[in-house]
C-alpha cells in the first residue's frame, strides 16, 4: 500500500469513528429527552394554569393592569377601545395535530410555500396592530407615553418576563441602551 492509500484509509476510519460516536451521542440524547419529556409536559401544564389560564384571561388581566397604570381620561377611553380590540387574542388555530400531519403530506416546495404564506399573514397583522398602536400612542400624554414604554413586553418593567414571541400584540423590540 502507497503512503497516500495509507492516509486515506486513516482518514477514512477516523472520519467513520466520529460519525459513530455522533450517532451513539445523538441516540442517548433522544433517548434522554424522551424520559423527560412527560416532565416538561407536566411543568408546561403547571406554568399554563400558574399564568392564569388560557391566553385570552390572561391578556384581559394584563390589558386591566396597563389600563389602571395609564390613568386615561375619558376622551382616551375610545382610542383605548379601538387599540385593545385591534390586539385582541386572536381564534384558536384549531386541530393542531391534523394540521401538522396534513403539513406533513405536502412536498418541500409546499411547505415553503406554506410558510412564506404565514408569514406574510403574520407581518400583515403586525403591520394593522402597529397602525393601532401608533393611533392611539398618538393620544396619549408624554408620561403615559413613558407608562406606557416601561411597560408593555421589552419596556423598562415589561420585560419579556416568560414571552417567547407570544401574539398579544403590545411587544416591541428590546431597547437599546
Amino acid at each position: 500500500m502507497n503512503a497516500s492509500m495509507t492516509t486515506l484509509r486513516k482518514n477514512f476510519i477516523i472520519a467513520m469513528s466520529v460519525l459513530g460516536m455522533g450517532a451513539a451521542s445523538l441516540t442517548v440524547h433522544a433517548q434522554e429527552a424522551a424520559a423527560s419529556a412527560p416532565a416538561a409536559s407536566t411543568k408546561m401544564q403547571h406554568d399554563g394554569q400558574h399564568r392564569g389560564g388560557n391566553p385570552a384571561e390572561r391578556m384581559a388581566k394584563y390589558q386591566a393592569r396597563l389600563h389602571d397604570k395609564l390613568k386615561l381620561t375619558a376622551a382616551q377611553e375610545p382610542a383605548w377601545a379601538t387599540f385593545t380590540a385591534a390586539n385582541a387574542p386572536k381564534k384558536p388555530m384549531g386541530d393542531w395535530k391534523a394540521k401538522r400531519e396534513a403539513f406533513a403530506k405536502l412536498s418541500a416546495p409546499e411547505r415553503m410555500e406554506q410558510w412564506i404564506a404565514m408569514s406574510k399573514e403574520r407581518i400583515a397583522s403586525q403591520e394593522s396592530r402597529l397602525a393601532s398602536l401608533k393611533t392611539f400612542y398618538a393620544v396619549l400624554t408624554p408620561e403615559q407615553k413613558k407608562t406606557f414604554d416601561d411597560s408593555v413586553p421589552g419596556g423598562k418593567h415589561g420585560g419579556m418576563r416568560g414571552h417567547h414571541g407570544g401574539h398579544h400584540g403590545m411587544q416591541q423590540p428590546p431597547k437599546a441602551g
